[in-house]
C-alpha cells in the first residue's frame, strides 16, 4: 500500500510539473507574441521610399525666374529703382549731381530727362517635373507668372532656358518647354483612386534646396478652395520653393502638383494642397494644342443649398447648386433655367456641391448642348442648355426697382408687403411677387430686408399680397417656410422659422 501511495504521489507530482511547464511555454509564447506583433506590424506598415526616389528624382527640376526692373539708382536711399536726387533736379535743374561730382548711372544732356535703365533681378524659385522626353514639363502658373526669363536646372547640374507653352491662372497650371531630348519623365497616375490615409511623397526645391524629398499621408480629398479645383490635402512637408513639384504615390506615379500651403507663418504647418493630376492634364492638353484654356459658361450665379431650404422646397437632400441669378439672354436664360431653381445634374453628372457645377461647365467645349436637370416646384425638370465660351466675368443684370410701392399693405411673417408694380415686374423680368416695405421677426432673423421681393413660398409662386397671406396661413405653423427672395440682381432661398 505504501509503495502504491508513493507511486501515485510521484505520478501526480510529475503530471503537475508537466502541466506547469506547458503553461509556462504557452504563457511565454503568448506574451512574446503580444510584444512582437505591434512592432512587426509597424515595421511592415512603413513604406520604403528609396526605390521611388531613385526612379523619380532625375525627372524633377529646380526652376528659378528673373524679372526686368527699372534701375535709375544713384547712391543713397530711396525706393528701389528710384534716383534719390530726382526730386532735387526737379527744382534745381537736370545737371544737379550728388556730392563729389558723382553722376547718376545715365546722365542725360542738359534739358533732357534720362531714360530709365532695366536690369534683371531674381524673382523666385519653384519646382517642376518632365512629362515627356522632348522637354515638356509642368509647374505652377504662379511660379512663372510675370517672369522675364525662366531657367530650369536638372539634378545633374545642367541648366536650360525654358519657354512658356501656355499657362492657366484659374487652375494654377503652367506648361514649359526646354530644348532638350531624352529627359527622364514621371508616369501619370490617377488621382481619383486616392484614399485618405494613403502614403504619398513630394520632391522639390523648398527654399531653393534642390531635390528635397518629404513624405506623409493624404489628409483629405476634394478640398474646395476655388471654382475649378478640388485640391488634395496632405500633411507632406511643403514649403516655398516646392510649388510646381510632383506629389507621388507608392508606385512612383504623379497624382498631384504641389501648389499651396495653409500657413500663418509662411512655412509648413501640417496642411499642404496639391492639384489633382487628372485635372491638370486636362489643362495640359489644351495648352499643348492652342496655348490657352477654353472654358464653357452658361451664365448663372449660384449658391449653396442648406438643409432647411432643401426641406422647405421638398428636395430629398441638401445637394445641387441654387441659382441666385440668371444672365439676361445668356445660355441658361435661353435654356429655360430660372432664378430659384436648384441644378441637380449637368450633362448627366450629379451636382453634389455647388462647386461641382462651374468645374463641369468649365470642362465642357463651347457650342455643346448639355442636358440640365433642375429642381422646381417640388419636382425635377429636364432642360437643354447650349454652352458658350467663358471670355470675361459677367454678372446678371437686373437692378432692383426704386419706385415707391402702393400704399395698401399686408403683414406676413413679420414683413409688411405690397404688390410689385407692372413696370417693376417688366424691368426685373419677373411675373409676380410681393415687395417688402418693412421687416421684423421672424423674417428679419434670416436676412430679409426692406426692398426685397418675395417670389415664392415653398413650391407656390406668389402673385399678390392677399394670395401670399393665404398661402402662409395654410402651412404647418410648426415648420420653417421656404421663401424665394430677390435682392437686387440676386435670388436666394431662405428658411423662415415659425413665429413664436
Amino acid at each position: 500500500m505504501q509503495d502504491q501511495s508513493h507511486s501515485y504521489l510521484y505520478q501526480s507530482v510529475d503530471r503537475m510539473r508537466r502541466i506547469a511547464t506547458t503553461l509556462m511555454i504557452v504563457t511565454a509564447l503568448v506574451l512574446g507574441g503580444l510584444q512582437a506583433s505591434p512592432v512587426q506590424a509597424r515595421i511592415a506598415g512603413l513604406p520604403d521610399f528609396t526605390a521611388i526616389v531613385e526612379k523619380s528624382e532625375a525627372a524633377v527640376v529646380n526652376i528659378r525666374t528673373t524679372a526686368k526692373v527699372s534701375s535709375r539708382a544713384g547712391g543713397g536711399g530711396g525706393a528701389p529703382g528710384q534716383d534719390p536726387y530726382e526730386l532735387f533736379r526737379h527744382f534745381f535743374g537736370p545737371d544737379l549731381a550728388p556730392p563729389g561730382g558723382r553722376q547718376g548711372p545715365q546722365q542725360a544732356p542738359r534739358g533732357r530727362r534720362a531714360e530709365p535703365e532695366e536690369r534683371s533681378v531674381p524673382r523666385g524659385v519653384g519646382s517642376g517635373f518632365f512629362i515627356s522626353a522632348d522637354g515638356h514639363l509642368l509647374t505652377n502658373h504662379h511660379v512663372v507668372a510675370d517672369a522675364t526669363d525662366i531657367f530650369v536646372t536638372l539634378t545633374d547640374g545642367r541648366e536650360f532656358k525654358a519657354k512658356v507653352v501656355g499657362s492657366d491662372q484659374r487652375t494654377d497650371v503652367a506648361l514649359l518647354k526646354i530644348d532638350a531630348k531624352g529627359m527622364a519623365t514621371l508616369p501619370i497616375g490617377n488621382a481619383k483612386t486616392l484614399k485618405k490615409g494613403q502614403w504619398v511623397m513630394a520632391i522639390g526645391s523648398p527654399f531653393g534646396l534642390e531635390s528635397t524629398v518629404t513624405a506623409g499621408i493624404i489628409s483629405a480629398l476634394g478640398r474646395e478652395t476655388g471654382d475649378y479645383l478640388p485640391f488634395i490635402q496632405t500633411d507632406v512637408a511643403v514649403n516655398p520653393g516646392n510649388s510646381g513639384g510632383p506629389l507621388l504615390n507608392l508606385e512612383g506615379q504623379v497624382v498631384g502638383i504641389n501648389a499651396q500651403i495653409v500657413s500663418r507663418s509662411g512655412g509648413f504647418m501640417g496642411i499642404s494642397l496639391a492639384i489633382p493630376i487628372d485635372e491638370a492634364m486636362q489643362v495640359v492638353d489644351q495648352l499643348k494644342s492652342t496655348g490657352r484654356v477654353t472654358r464653357g459658361r452658361i451664365g448663372v450665379q449660384i449658391g449653396e443649398v442648406s438643409k432647411e431650404v432643401a426641406q422647405a422646397i421638398g428636395l430629398p437632400k441638401a445637394e445641387g447648386a441654387l441659382v441666385s441669378g440668371v444672365e439676361p439672354d445668356g445660355p441658361a436664360d435661353k435654356g429655360g433655367i430660372l432664378p430659384g431653381d436648384v441644378i441637380l445634374k449637368f450633362d448627366g453628372k450629379a451636382i453634389t456641391r455647388m462647386s461641382d457645377l462651374p468645374r463641369l461647365v468649365g470642362q465642357t467645349k463651347p457650342g455643346v448642348v448639355s442636358p440640365v436637370e433642375v429642381w422646381r416646384k417640388g419636382k425635377a425638370v429636364k432642360l437643354n442648355v447650349t454652352v458658350t465660351e467663358l471670355k470675361a466675368e459677367r454678372t446678371a443684370e437686373a437692378p432692383a426697382s426704386k419706385e415707391k410701392p402702393a400704399v395698401s399693405q399686408n403683414v406676413v411673417l413679420g414683413m409688411s408687403i405690397v404688390a410689385v408694380s407692372p413696370e417693376a415686374r417688366k424691368k426685373l423680368r419677373i411675373k409676380g411677387g410681393v415687395q417688402v416695405t418693412a421687416v421684423a421677426a421672424p423674417a428679419s432673423t434670416v436676412g430679409i430686408a426692406e426692398g426685397d421681393i418675395v417670389l415664392a413660398a415653398n413650391n407656390t409662386d406668389i402673385t399678390s399680397p392677399e394670395q401670399f397671406a393665404k398661402v402662409i396661413a395654410g402651412l404647418d405653423k410648426t415648420k420653417p417656410v421656404g421663401l424665394m427672395v430677390r435682392t437686387g440682381d440676386q435670388t436666394r432661398w431662405v428658411a423662415v422659422p415659425p413665429a413664436k
